[in-house]
């Protein structure tokens, strides 16, 4: 019987140390994780300091996409002076009233070299 017991022992010391190592495997995963969460969040930071918009895009080669952000200061009639837009509130329903321009407003317009009609 004392050989019987011994096998169980051996079992229940075997289960023991199998649970540890995965206990640890967890707490290691999870530090890992809680790690790269803060390495993105640091990332995601640094990439919103390089965010251009409207005015600053003045100094870039396409000052006017298609696609503009509208900048601090800016308003519809600089933004069309600029980019030679006459019609910008035309194309875009978005905006119902047109002396409420915030920066971070996203509005389409035709460039001035891609807008015959305006040339």
């Amino acid at each position: 019987m004392s050989s019987l017991s011994n096998k169980y022992k051996s079992k229940i010391k075997t289960s023991i140390l199998i649970a540890d190592v995965a206990s640890w495997i967890c707490v290691i995963s999870l530090m890992a994780l809680v790690l790269m969460s803060s390495v993105r969040e640091n990332n995601l930071r640094n990439w919103d300091s390089h965010v251009v918009r409207g005015s600053q895009l003045s100094m870039s080669h396409r000052p006017c996409d298609e696609i503009y952000v509208v900048g601090e200061g800016e308003t519809l009639h600089t933004i069309s002076d600029k980019c030679g837009d006459p019609y910008i509130v035309e194309r875009n329903p978005h905006i119902h009233d047109p002396d409420d321009v915030f920066p971070g407003l996203v509005i389409k317009i035709v460039p001035f070299n891609n807008n015959k009609s305006w040339r």
